[in-house]
């Protein structure tokens, strides 16, 4: 089994060849405007348009704490909406994030990621705006995508 290969850059420019799926964690509102998603809207217009339509539609498709939409942007990459986080508010329930959610969605994630022969690139989901703990988060990576064979790189931005 590989290690995280943790990097300085652009998570939606991976460094890799061959199929790439950028993963992400948004919320379970509907809600598309902070963090990470605004640097992927700036690069393509169709993960924030699916996932728009997806929570439009969420009383007759799967979006939930859990669920993963995969998105293709390009002949090469995709981009993968999971929903990891109850609403956008830290206050008297804690923090957004939601370590049940992100570990279902990583499961379903890997499985996609095996079918498209992909390797897997992100931020450090879950742990800006959501306020996670890398230190909860990273294990579920490994669990889920390392040890299925998935090459994982996770980026961290400069500035």
């Amino acid at each position: 089994m590989s290690e995280i290969t943790y990097i300085r850059g652009d998570a939606t420019a991976p460094s890799a060849k061959g199929v790439k799926m950028i993963a992400h964690v948004c919320n379970d509102i509907g809600g598309w405007g902070k963090g990470f998603v605004l640097a992927l809207s700036r690069r393509w217009p169709e993960p924030e348009a699916a996932y728009r339509a997806w929570h439009r539609d969420r009383a007759s498709n799967d979006f939930g704490l859990g669920a993963v939409q995969v998105v293709p942007v390009d002949r090469y990459v995709w981009v993968a909406n999971m929903i990891g986080q109850r609403g956008i508010r830290r206050g008297s329930k804690g923090v957004p994030v939601r370590y049940d959610a992100i570990d279902r969605a990583l499961d379903r994630l890997a499985e996609r990621a095996v079918e498209l022969e992909a390797s897997v690139h992100m931020p450090r989901i879950g742990c800006g705006l959501a306020g996670g703990s890398w230190e909860r988060v990273e294990p579920l990576i490994v669990q889920r995508l390392l040890r299925r064979g998935i090459a994982v790189t996770v980026y961290d931005h400069d500035g």
